[in-house]
């Protein structure tokens, strides 16, 4: 059986023995860091009022934003009520409110939970909404109560079935 010589080069670009070589070869597949991937959940849901939730990795907190569909639909956003800190609130309440150049909107919270922070940066800049409203453009973040209220929430797919109607 034909076997290929390996021919590494070492430091100062000089090529190393074939028991040096393999030596390399050993400790740099040794060092592989492994992955593995844990099945979640669907982290992010939607609501049909496009308010949009996103759990942290431990199911704990809840970042609550306005879709990219409703940024588009409302136009330019100019200003931003954020909700008070320690808010108590419980699914399908307000949460707080957006004023575009074409309209004005509650934003409802699709969980219940404690406000824990605003995102006091839509004071100054609110077109972070319509820039990135899924990411940057974040409403609040709220301690979960009970995360099986996500159950009656869509997925993206689902959202984006819901949009396209």
């Amino acid at each position: 059986m034909f076997k290929p010589a390996l021919r590494v080069a070492g430091p100062l670009g000089r090529h190393l023995s074939e028991s040096a070589t393999r030596a390399a070869a050993q400790r740099c597949h040794e060092s592989r860091r492994a992955f593995s991937i844990s099945q979640t959940l669907d982290l992010k849901k939607y609501t049909k009022d496009h308010e949009w939730v996103e759990l942290s990795a431990d199911g704990k907190i809840g970042t609550v934003g306005v879709s990219a569909y409703a940024a588009k639909a409302l136009g330019d956003v100019v200003y931003v009520e954020l909700p008070a800190e320690d808010l108590k609130v419980s699914g399908g309440d307000p949460l707080g409110a957006v004023e575009s150049v074409k309209s004005a909107s509650d934003i409802m919270t699709p969980i219940s939970g404690v406000v824990i922070e605003a995102n006091t940066d839509l004071e100054e800049t609110p077109s972070k909404i319509n820039k990135s409203p899924e990411q940057d453009g974040w409403i609040a973040k709220i301690s979960v109560k009970n995360k099986k209220e996500l159950d009656t929430l869509m997925d993206e797919g689902a959202y984006k079935e819901f949009t396209e109607k």
